[in-house]
């Protein structure tokens, strides 16, 4: 029968959701749970063409998600489905439930809105938090044609990883709780309006050529609609003060949403002037964006208004609503202990930081 799964997991170790040959990956520990629980036949297992499997949204290298859906045509009976499932899955990785849709239902292709959240440590936002002796990202000098394109000349690429290991003479150290006590930076509502102010510039339809990779500008699919984007306020994980920034939108590009973050970061710091963004969203212009850290980005949630409108009197929703308690324990006992966790062991952002005004970052 034709179902849609939702799925929460944590991406760490995997090389994204979509399954790749040769690379571990969520899409690839699920469909074998699945064939091992007796969801698939043995005559379907490793043709997912064969059973309609589409996934909501392709989460990048250890992006994690929340409320992703996954649907196909799966075998469900006898009861305890989920718990068959679940069983042959790593604990980062957990089936929360079902529902049945209808046969012409996608995943992927009806899915209205995709919700990410990215948690951003609040010294990240600090202007004097791992400054360096370098000059800042400019749009343009000043006089310059407002026609002319910032080349790979003008904004150098960052070659460090953003996660794990570090390089050269820089020693990661998490900030999180010095950075009020050595800087006097707080993170108030004043900031808050102002990074949403800033978050704000990506809603609407824009072009966002310079937020991806290996996409030409005049490439229609550079075009997306973002419905919302806003701060929420601070909140504490493991000692170290974090703030979410949820964007809603119809789909993301490849690094888009963790470059729409770098550049926020980059203006919210001094870094980068607030009127790069007229240039960064013109078809004639590219620029280097600086990409933050895939730690602190996962997906919450997928949504299906206009499906669940149309079907209301014969199907049941494609909804997380039933499973809020589930994910938000996921969320506080999984995501975000992670996210907590790895940057006062490695440094993560702390690293990237350090970088974010010392090298500048062409596609």
């Amino acid at each position: 029968r034709k179902i849609a799964i939702f799925v929460s997991y944590s991406g760490y170790g995997y090389q994204g959701m979509q399954r790749n040959k040769g690379c571990k990956t969520i899409e690839g520990d699920l469909e074998e749970a699945l064939f091992k629980a007796g969801a698939i036949a043995e005559s379907t297992f490793g043709d997912p063409r064969k059973i309609d499997w589409a996934r909501a949204a392709r989460t990048d290298k250890g992006v994690s998600a929340a409320g992703q859906v996954v649907s196909g045509r799966f075998f469900v009976d006898p009861p305890g489905f989920v718990e068959r499932v679940n069983s042959h899955l790593p604990k980062q990785i957990r089936v929360l439930g079902f529902t049945r849709v209808t046969g012409t239902f996608s995943a992927k292709n009806l899915c209205d809105r995709r919700r990410y959240e990215y948690v951003l440590p609040v010294f990240a936002l600090d202007p004097a938090s791992h400054r360096v002796e370098s000059p800042t990202i400019e749009a343009a000098n000043p006089g310059d044609n407002p026609g002319e394109a910032i080349t790979s000349e003008d904004v150098e690429e960052d070659t460090t990883s953003t996660t794990g290991t570090t390089t050269g003479r820089f020693t990661p150290t998490c900030t999180c709780t010095s950075s009020d006590l050595e800087t006097g930076f707080t993170f108030g509502d004043e900031e808050r309006a102002k990074l949403t102010k800033i978050l704000q510039n990506y809603v609407g339809t824009r072009y966002f050529h310079n937020f991806t990779c290996r996409v030409k500008p005049e490439d229609p699919s550079t075009q997306r609609y973002i419905t919302s984007y806003e701060a929420g306020e601070v909140f504490t994980i493991q000692g170290c003060k974090f703030v979410r920034c949820t964007v809603i939108g119809q789909s993301f590009m490849l690094h888009q949403i963790r470059k729409m973050i770098g550049l926020a970061v980059a203006v919210m710091r001094g870094d980068a002037p607030e009127t790069i963004f007229e240039r960064a969203f013109r078809r004639d212009t590219k620029i280097g964006v600086p990409m933050a850290p895939e730690l602190g980005l996962f997906l919450d949630e997928c949504l299906y208004t206009a499906y669940n409108q149309r079907f209301a009197g014969s199907h049941e929703e494609v909804s997380l609503k039933s499973f809020e308690k589930e994910i938000a324990e996921f969320k506080t006992e999984v995501i975000y202990p992670h996210i907590a966790s790895t940057e006062a062991k490695d440094g993560v952002f702390a690293r990237w930081l350090h970088g974010l005004t010392k090298e500048r970052y062409p596609d």
